[in-house]
């Protein structure tokens, strides 16, 4: 077995100390193809092109001798070292990092990183990694072959945003370009690159933050969900109620790397709140002033949510795949064509019992189990203790079935 495992990562400046004394003892070296270039490299060790950092780690476990796996930037930071602690390979590791690529394409570009999210992005995650950039003014996208700056760039069809993209840091081929996100699908990217997406408005508040990512605590973000109706400028619609809001939100679980369609979005009342819990957002209405009520919601509270204007079923033919869908107009029909487009989860609501049913016949014939509760709820006033608001509606949720193989 090896005697130790050190991981050296490399950022395209010189090795340190300890990185060239641990590659001068190495007897088995394991990396890229440009890395087992490098004149470090002892000529006698053996050497692994890495690939499957699974089956390379094997290889190490039952080597006997100093082996050495050299990683770009920092090998902690979304890199092999995760692989390599794996206890099924019963390896003690040791890492020299150098500069992780995220912080390098940040630092080209001039800006501060720690309120950015850092997502991953191959073929089987793209489209949630597409959908962080809808949901995010600053994201930096780790790439892949199938998975690059074009491909990111198709998916946010309709969404504005700037990008900034590093094609082979630290190497003598490094570049680094900016353009709109609507002219980068037609340029070739070379391999490995990392994408900074920017832009969205909202803008970062001024000043040191405290934690990484998302803040929490941004003076926009007001504490608490299904917000009263003053919140939004007392513009609810009659399906718009806190109760019915809360219970649709709590059954819908929307959370980052999400897309949510909100179909008949009224005031942007559970748009926005979707929208502040990470998820992206699509609301359709086709009232103009809905749209615009929806706008100004996600403005009040500096959440990015797209808006399409257009009356369903037919409007959503050209939206990208949802997670899940809240229907809030439109009925069995709007509720069976999101049905067809098979999201994890429908919520819908009906003022009537024969609405409930036939939306719910609609869940049940989609590949949907159906679940209808009637909520009723009523709004005291605390100083008198008499009733100002009665709300009574149908909540139909539908949760996918998944396909028997």
């Amino acid at each position: 077995m090896a005697d130790r495992v050190t991981v050296i990562g490399w950022d395209g400046s010189p090795l340190t100390p300890a990185a060239r004394s641990a590659l001068s003892a190495a007897t088995l070296v394991a990396g890229a193809a440009h890395h087992l270039a490098l004149p470090e490299v002892p000529a006698r060790a053996e050497r692994i092109r890495l690939g499957s950092v699974d089956l390379a780690a094997r290889r190490i476990a039952g080597h006997r001798g100093s082996a050495v796996v050299l990683a770009d930037g920092d090998p902690g930071f979304f890199g092999v070292v995760r692989t390599l602690r794996a206890p099924e390979h019963g390896l003690e590791v040791e890492v020299v990092p150098a500069v992780s690529a995220v912080a390098a394409a940040f630092a080209r570009a001039g800006m501060p990183w720690d309120d950015a999210q850092i997502v991953v992005a191959h073929r089987r995650t793209l489209r949630r990694a597409v959908n962080v950039c809808r949901a995010h003014t600053k994201v930096a996208v780790l790439t892949s072959p199938g998975a690059g700056p074009a491909e990111l760039a198709l998916l946010l069809e309709g969404v504005h945003r700037t990008f900034v993209i590093c094609e082979e840091l630290g190497s003598e081929r490094e570049q680094v370009t900016v353009l709109t996100s609507d002219k980068v699908a037609d340029h070739a990217w070379r391999d490995p690159n990392l994408v900074l997406v920017i832009g969205g408005g909202q803008g970062a508040v001024p000043g040191p933050g405290w934690i990484a990512g998302r803040d929490p605590g941004h003076p926009q973000q007001v504490r608490g969900w299904a917000l009263p109706a003053h919140e939004y400028g007392d513009g609810l619609g009659p399906g718009e109620s806190a109760g019915l809001r809360a219970a649709q939100l709590a059954r819908l679980g929307p959370r980052t790397g999400d897309l949510v369609w909100d179909i008949g979005c009224g005031s942007g009342a559970l748009a926005a709140e979707a929208a502040r819990f990470g998820a992206a957002v699509i609301a359709v209405d086709a009232d103009p002033d809905a749209c615009a009520r929806t706008e100004a919601a996600a403005r009040r509270f500096g959440v990015q949510v797209q808006v399409r204007a257009g009356r369903a079923p037919h409007v959503l033919e050209s939206l990208p795949e949802p997670d899940v869908v809240r229907v809030g107009g439109g009925g069995a029909e709007v509720v069976s064509a999101c049905a067809d487009r098979r999201p994890e989860r429908i919520v819908a609501h009906a003022a009537t019992r024969d609405g409930a049913e036939a939306i719910g016949a609609a869940l049940e014939a989609g590949g949907y189990d159906v679940e209808c509760a009637l909520l009723q709820s009523v709004e005291l006033d605390a100083s008198a203790w008499s009733e100002r608001e009665r709300s009574v509606a149908f909540l139909l949720s539908g949760r996918r079935r998944e396909r028997s193989p």
